[in-house]
């Protein structure tokens, strides 16, 4: 007996209008995390002192410097991601009837938002900015990085039901996948991290200080970051190794889509390091992650949707 799935009325599907609103959401919030690794690349965390959601106790900051105009910046694109949110929200609801699963999608991708902004308060609230290396700071930013990526998924998901796409159904090889990259992309953070709060003047130093006995767990950690990488280059190459045999052509092209980016990646992670890390490669490098989780996206909602009740 055929499964039943989930199939988006007539009306949904022609709405392109807010699908591409909700692609248009997603872009913006790549931007504003693209601005946060500049926040923290030239230490501006502390930009608006131990204050939230004020600036230097002001609502608009009259004197700003450097820091705090980057910091500033970073809250005011915050704020439009939470006006496009809201309408992001409240038009799924007005377009798209019960049981449309976009509206649980982008009722979730709201959930997320609101916790990306108690957790980015938490870490101003509590000092883990600029300089602080504590156990505290890498606890609470690898939850707010996994965190980010979860609101990147949610984000891709409603956008892409909103297209008139069937529910993704994954499966283990797609979540090994998925988890594998959000390890991948938390692990990178904060090797960054690592290198803005302790900048090497070699890749010779680099290597030294991350064996170092006495080194920081940040800089220790930093090793994490490129066994990890391995580790999801194996997971996506089961996922396409299972895949490929029943792949659409629409799969096809999201196939050589991920591993182009990839392939992107690992180059840029290289020049990355090579370049010791500088804070403008940082943030290409963070690009290119952002792209590739949104691309592994598409290709686990498109390989896993079930097949259409006949």
């Amino acid at each position: 007996m055929a499964s039943t799935t989930y199939s988006a009325p007539p009306t949904a599907k022609r709405n392109s209008y807010l699908a591409r609103f909700a692609w248009a959401v997603l872009a913006w919030n790549v931007l504003v995390i693209l601005w946060g690794a500049l926040v923290r690349a030239t230490g501006s965390g502390a930009g608006c002192g131990n204050h939230w959601p004020l600036c230097n106790g002001e609502v608009i900051p009259l004197s700003p410097s450097f820091h705090t105009i980057v910091e500033f910046t970073h809250r005011m694109m915050t704020g439009g991601s939470t006006f496009l949110m809201i309408g992001l929200l409240v038009w799924t609801l007005r377009s798209v009837a019960k049981p449309h699963p976009a509206r649980k999608a982008v009722w979730t991708a709201t959930l997320f938002l609101v916790l990306e902004a108690i957790l980015g308060a938490l870490l101003v609230k509590l000092g883990y900015v600029t300089g602080n290396q504590s156990v505290g700071r890498v606890i609470v930013l690898s939850i707010h990085l996994t965190n980010t990526l979860l609101l990147l998924a949610t984000l891709t998901l409603t956008a892409w039901l909103l297209g008139g796409n069937r529910v993704p159904r994954p499966r283990g090889v797609h979540w090994f996948a998925l988890a594998s990259t959000i390890v991948v992309g938390v692990s990178g953070s904060l090797a960054a991290l690592g290198d803005t709060l302790f900048p090497a003047t070699s890749l010779r130093a680099a290597f030294a200080q991350d064996i170092a006995a006495g080194s920081p767990m940040i800089l220790r950690l930093r090793g994490v970051h490129p066994a990890s990488v391995v580790l999801s280059t194996i997971a996506l190459v089961w996922l396409i190794a299972r895949i490929r045999p029943q792949a659409t052509p629409r799969t096809a092209k999201l196939i050589s889509a991920t591993i182009a980016l990839l392939v992107f990646q690992v180059g840029l992670g290289l020049a990355d390091l090579a370049l010791l890390a500088p804070w403008w490669m940082q943030i290409l490098h963070l690009l290119g992650a952002d792209l590739f989780w949104i691309a592994l996206l598409a290709l686990v909602f498109d390989s896993s949707a079930e097949p259409a009740q006949a």
